[in-house]
């Protein structure tokens, strides 16, 4: 039979796209040929992840009439049962009062001709990291194997395929236990993004088509969710060959002509005490190499590749969904601000712009100029220079004159940060131009930036990528894409320029250092003696851990972060503003 897995890309609660796709499809090709199998992602008739719009009256009424014309444009179209659709949805229950009582988040299956029925219901609700689904649903409490052309086809939905030990079911143990012998499982999915996550999804399938001794079908969803993204990269295999794989970041339908039965002999059968558990314990590995002293692993080509990708496509979806098509970067001479202008040139797309604003103050070097000029002349773009200086003096004189104090140090540094915040956002409603963020994770968990400053923007590109893999980033595109970058900035010390002759080493410990600290921190699988045991500096761990802990109120107000990590600052991360500190660690 064909099978045809429909990696879609629509915009979370356009049900109007929903609607004409599924219209489309009913109404076009389905009434002759050969059995086929459609195949959509998880959530795909409302979209994912929804959070409180799933409890609003105006989302749900607006749903289920969706629902209902479906049904309509189905019953009207010549009936076929060779043909049938796999969607993923919402099913309600409510109360007396119309308020939802039970949420599933679940299967419906699809012939033209035949109404929406309900098949299932999602049983493992992933609650971690930028999961909350038990917030909303209720968990199914069956595995659902559902006859279709004489065909028993196994139904999981996304973290059903990824048992633990903190779930009460399996829904993976409950096929392997079956009396019915299973011809297909499939998988419908919203899977989210992060830098080695193909090749885990297609491990744990292989795993799982083996137990069975049948195909598997794994379907994705395209799209970024403000930070979170979905690369889509559907796929078929049977055991531990890739029969099929959909295109990755881009929508995609994946046609095969799927061989029944499963070849046993070409695919080695583990035991159930083998299979992989949940993405959960992933968030408590560390990138660190495990060598004395530790260090973070080093990115591969293939993650910088992925990496330019995933920030390119995030990018375009937070911009296009908001309805931006100007970019303005705020270009200091450094790297950081120098990749984001690159990274963004190198995914412009057709009528969109992008500017570079660099801002001069009492500190800034000559040379951070020239550089600046080199970058934008290597990338076409025209560098624009508005300077700070006048406004600075100005409103140092002010403090002076009207406050009867001198503006200096920490808060005169701070000034001259927000003054080019005020410059930029300035710059952007005159132009309707969105800002994007050029700080890094390194500066993000240490709170080295300030606060409606230069940690201004709508989105950040480089905030789930730590200093030391800037420079390895920056490294891999002027090795790859002709030298972009002026090697000046790479090469030249980080400053933020803010005080005569200021490093980042002043106030920091060396990058290479630092970010070992922060990934163990952010694992949350090392205490300060496991670092300095780890032979890292017992000055620069508890200067790390200080700054780390101080720095919650910054990273509480900072803009959408780009997921590129399983454990990233952002949605999925949450800590109290208010605690005890001397228990913190």
């Amino acid at each position: 039979m064909k099978v045809i897995l429909h990696q879609t890309h629509i915009t979370v609660c356009d049900l109007e796209q929903t609607e004409q796709y599924l219209r489309n499809l009913l109404e076009e090709g389905m009434t002759i040929g050969e059995p086929e199998l459609h195949i959509f992602p998880e959530l795909f008739l409302c979209g994912y992840p929804l959070q409180d719009l799933v409890l609003q009256k105006s989302f749900y009424e607006k749903y289920h009439q969706m629902l209902e014309r479906l049904n309509e444009i189905s019953l009207a179209t010549k009936g076929n049962d060779k043909k049938s659709l796999l969607l993923g949805g919402l099913k309600y229950h409510f109360d007396e009062e119309g308020v939802p009582k039970n949420i599933f988040n679940g299967v419906y299956s699809l012939h033209p001709g035949g109404a929406l029925q309900w098949l299932t219901a999602k049983q493992l609700l992933p609650n971690y990291d930028i999961f909350d689904e038990r917030k909303y649903y209720t968990s199914g409490q069956e595995t659902r194997i559902w006859q279709w052309q004489g065909l028993n086809i196994g139904i999981l939905v996304c973290e059903d395929m990824w048992p633990s030990s903190f779930y009460k079911r399996n829904p993976v143990d409950d096929l392997a236990k079956s009396k019915d012998k299973l011809h297909l499982v499939v998988n419908l999915s919203a899977s989210p993004f992060h830098l080695g996550k193909t090749s885990k999804r297609f491990n744990r399938a292989k795993q799982i088509s083996s137990l069975l001794s049948c195909p598997y079908i794994y379907v994705n969803k395209v799209g970024g969710e403000d930070e979170i993204l979905f690369d889509g990269e559907s796929f078929i295999n049977e055991g531990d060959r890739l029969l099929a794989m959909a295109k990755s970041f881009e929508s995609d339908i994946l046609e095969f002509d799927l061989s029944i039965p499963f070849d046993e002999q070409k695919s080695k059968k583990p035991s159930s005490d083998n299979i992989s558990g949940s993405a959960w314990e992933e968030l408590f590995r560390p990138n660190l190499n495990g060598q004395v002293p530790l260090r973070l692993n080093q990115l591969s080509g293939n993650d910088f590749e992925k990496i330019i990708q995933a920030l390119g496509f995030g990018l375009q979806e937070y911009a296009t969904k908001n309805g931006f098509n100007h970019f303005t970067v705020a270009l200091s001479g450094g790297l950081d601000s120098a990749l984001v202008l690159t990274l963004i040139h190198l995914n412009l797309k057709k009528g969109q712009t992008l500017e570079a604003i660099y801002m001069p103050g009492q500190f800034s070097a000559g040379l951070s100029h020239d550089l600046s000029l080199e970058l934008c002349q290597n990338l076409g773009i025209r560098l624009k220079v508005l300077p700070i200086k006048f406004l600075h003096s100005t409103t140092k004189n002010a403090f002076l004159k009207d406050l009867g104090e001198p503006l200096i140090a920490v808060a005169d540094e701070n000034v001259q940060s927000r003054l080019r915040g005020l410059l930029i956002y300035g710059r952007s409603n005159q132009k309707g131009g969105m800002v994007v963020n050029t700080s890094n994770k390194s500066e993000i968990a240490v709170g080295y930036s300030t606060q409606y400053g230069d940690s201004v923007g709508a989105i950040s590109m480089l905030g789930d990528l730590y200093k030391s893999e800037v420079f390895q980033l920056a490294n891999y595109i002027n090795a790859t894409k002709n030298n972009l970058i002026p090697q000046g900035i790479i090469d030249r010390p980080p400053s933020a320029e803010l005080r005569p002759d200021q490093k980042d080493t002043d106030s920091l410990p060396p990058y290479e250092e630092l970010d070992t600290i922060l990934e163990g921190i952010l694992s949350y699988r090392y205490t300060k003696e496991d670092l300095i045991l780890a032979g890292l500096s017992k000055e620069n761990v508890n200067k790390t851990f200080d700054l780390y802990r101080k720095s919650e109120f910054k990273r509480f107000q900072f803009c959408p972060i780009i997921k590129l990590r399983s454990k990233s600052f952002g949605f999925g991360y949450r800590n109290p503003l208010s605690k005890r500190t001397e228990f913190y660690f």
